[in-house]
């Protein structure tokens, strides 16, 4: 049985913090982070909404387009790294939240491609049979990670929630036609949070030396995030049977600007054609993909019949690929 992605929401906080002004908390200036990044403003969350709340609001729209309610669903799959709580996950609180019955709810952490894998494992769940509807949602809330005296990172970052509901498809038509996802963990160290977990519990001094936020050596995350991003959407290519020629729509996690001019180029598609909005909300992790395929579904530039394929790279590292048929 083939899956596809009934309808998709997006949520993003009212806060708005614009290059302006982060030009007065480090020392920086506009224009060095529109080249370098291509982020003009991202949203940020207040420190009394968790993630799950943005998460409720972006599920809700999505199961509004799909016309399916709580009630229905089979799976719930919550893709974020800034999750409420370590435990409970915030897919159980998000069950909660939504009124869903007694059903499967986990969370995953695969960094920037965690909606990518949640997509996965919601076809993997359909094409087997074990659930008819799932909720997949990305969410994160980056900003209360973030080292705000790290001038080479802390302008990247927002905070955001997109959602997709996948139930089987009727027809040959339109569904996903392929998924992919790979990993690398000798290369974790290069993007992670070094305290918090149980090799380096929180503490005054982790606190206190920016050990409990990201921590990302920029230019080699950027080497592996651009070769291994071209090799998930080859892959897409390659195991859904579509040319770079029938490719409508490129969705990449919105990292940095350059890896998308770089991953466009490589792909032989022009800009057009690539769904864009870290201008608007800097990296979302895994909220990213879903916000812009949210977007560009609303606005109408994604119509039906189209291929499109979603890519990311992520801490780990981990890397994937969706090609779907809208």
């Amino acid at each position: 049985m083939q899956s596809k992605i009934l309808g998709t929401g997006a949520a993003i906080p009212d806060g708005i913090l614009t290059n302006q002004d982060i030009e007065k908390i480090i020392d920086t200036s506009d224009e060095w982070i529109r080249t370098r990044s291509g982020v003009v403003e991202r949203h940020i969350s207040d420190k009394d909404t968790p993630s799950s709340v943005l998460a409720k609001e972006a599920a809700e729209k999505a199961m509004e387009m799909a016309g399916i309610s709580a009630d229905q669903l089979d799976a719930i799959l919550v893709a974020s790294v800034t999750p409420d709580h370590s435990f409970p996950s915030t897919a159980c609180i998000l069950q909660d939240k939504l009124g869903a019955r007694k059903i499967t709810a986990f969370d995953l952490s695969a960094g920037c491609t965690g909606f990518i894998y949640g997509v996965a494992q919601a076809d993997a769940l359909i094409r087997s049979n074990n659930a008819k509807f799932v909720l997949v949602v990305g969410v994160e809330e980056l900003t209360k990670v973030t080292d705000w005296t790290d001038r080479s990172s802390c302008f990247l970052f927002g905070d955001g929630a997109g959602a997709a509901i996948l139930g089987p498809s009727e027809d040959d038509k339109s569904g996903i036609l392929a998924t992919y996802t790979a990993s690398d963990g000798s290369l974790g160290g290069l993007l992670y949070q070094p305290a918090g977990g149980s090799s380096r519990p929180a503490s005054h001094y982790s606190v206190d030396h920016h050990m409990s936020t990201i921590l990302m050596r920029g230019n080699e995350v950027f080497k592996h995030a651009v070769r291994q991003m071209e090799e998930a959407a080859l892959k897409a290519l390659e195991l859904s049977g579509v040319s770079k020629e029938e490719l409508d729509w490129l969705i990449p996690h919105q990292a940095n600007i350059r890896i998308i001019d770089f991953l466009a180029r490589r792909l032989k598609l022009p800009l057009d054609q690539v769904v864009v909005s870290i201008d608007k909300h800097g990296n979302t992790s895994a909220a990213s993909i879903p916000l812009a395929f949210d977007l560009a579904v609303r606005d109408g530039r994604i119509k039906r019949g189209q291929n499109v394929v979603m890519v990311a790279f992520g801490a780990g590292f981990t890397w994937g690929s969706v090609m779907i048929r809208w």
